[in-house]
């Protein structure tokens, strides 16, 4: 978020904010209730140990408001942003979703960025017959008919991942991730697609999460020599565990590590220095090459500043805004049944490319690219799958 609407956010005690956009692209309070409009609910961490992930998804999600609003907005109606804090507390994101369907009446909610915030929404949204729109990559194993999860699930990360190691970089891997669902169910799936590609896995550690003290899993990966490291090691963590690998002489020109959970903005967190030549696969990367992403990152940049960097989930959270778009203007309606009804097939041209919204199990299909980390921070894309259909209930 940019620190003015920061200072907004502050004085109104953590109650919501309601937001429009103008023509031209500045927000500006509007009368709650309007006929000429429909209210939009922005659910992220805007405070607490999560906020430095997840404020900047509001950035993207403003944008693409504010594009929208500018070309006419949403069928016939402006978008107003109705905006709540979820500060990195579950049953705080409850209470706030609960908030914005009933109170502010939003037609949807893009939100939560953890698995666990968005497990805590899930019986306010079906209580309430809300719409959640989720913006970020997580574990799988769940689908529910209030929420269009807009990234890849586990699947469609883990093995074009894997594949592309065991084929490019070796057979032997071993596993380190943070301890909670995201790195161990990555791995159940990891596991059965190492050995069908002739592979085999010579550990497996996990650390809590947080931890900042790697030594010992290190010393386990010397000792194992494996060709590759599939890492899950998520946040905070990340800086130490990058930082004691290169001090261990397990650098990027020595040792393939491959990330599903390192972004762009992950690696502004770790330093530059210690991520080059690391890799990570995801589905989108700053440094696609394509007319779409070009025109997104300028106008982004333009918007927030040159220097900003912008990594999957700010991308997923653009295109969130945009598939509700489509729904409702396929639906002709904003009523969340019709909106849901609508959603199966809807295809988006986004930055990271085609992404189109599975018929019946609320995912979406789309690409995945693997990069590998430059001193910039950015990533040179090294390959990139065909179009990955979605299986969030893999047989494990």
């Amino acid at each position: 978020m940019t620190e003015f609407n920061r200072r907004q956010f502050i004085q109104t005690g953590g109650s919501a904010i309601v937001l429009g956009a103008t023509s031209v692209g500045v927000l500006a309070p509007l009368t709650a209730g309007a006929q000429d409009t429909v209210k939009l609910g922005l659910l992220h961490s805007l405070s607490g140990t999560i906020a430095i992930a997840e404020a900047s998804l509001v950035d993207a999600e403003k944008m693409a408001v504010e594009e929208i609003n500018a070309s006419g907005g949403v069928l016939g109606r402006k978008i107003e942003l109705v905006i709540e804090d979820g500060a990195s507390d579950n049953p705080t994101f409850a209470e706030k979703a609960r908030l914005l369907i009933q109170r502010d009446k939003v037609a949807a909610i893009v939100g939560c960025y953890t698995s666990a915030s968005r497990k805590a929404v899930l019986p306010v949204l079906n209580q309430t017959n809300g719409l959640l729109y989720y913006p970020t990559y997580y574990e799988g194993q769940e689908e529910d008919k209030h929420v269009i999860y807009a990234s890849q699930e586990a699947t469609q990360s883990v093995i074009p991942a894997v594949e592309w190691l065991a084929r490019e970089k070796g057979k032997s891997f071993f596993l380190v991730g943070s301890d909670y669902i995201y790195p161990r169910t990555c791995n159940k799936i990891a596991k059965p697609t190492i050995a069908k590609a002739g592979g085999k896995v010579l550990g497996e550690e996990y650390a809590p999460l947080g931890q900042t003290e790697f030594s010992s899993i290190i010393n386990k990966i010397k000792a194992a020599k494996p060709d590759c490291i599939y890492s899950t090691v998520v946040g905070g963590s990340n800086v130490a565990f990058y930082k004691q690998l290169r001090a261990a002489g397990l650098d990027g020109s020595k040792q393939t590590l491959l990330s599903t959970v390192v972004s762009e903005n992950e690696i502004e967190g770790i330093g530059k220095d210690n991520a080059v030549g690391y890799y990570a696969c995801m589905g989108y990367f700053q440094s696609i090459k394509s007319p779409e992403n070009a025109k997104f990152v300028k106008a982004f940049k333009a918007k927030y500043g040159a220097a900003r960097v912008i990594g999957d989930p700010m991308e997923v959270a653009y295109n969130c805004v945009y598939l509700w778009k489509k729904a409702v203007e396929k639906a002709k309606s904003f009523d969340v049944d019709k909106v849901v009804a609508a959603s199966g097939g809807i295809e988006l041209d986004a930055p990271e490319g085609l992404v189109r919204v599975h018929p019946t199990n609320h995912h979406v299909a789309k690409k995945v690219r693997v990069g590998r980390a430059r001193p910039d921070g950015q990533f040179d894309i090294v390959w990139e799958s065909a179009m990955i259909e979605p299986n969030p209930f893999p047989k494990i």
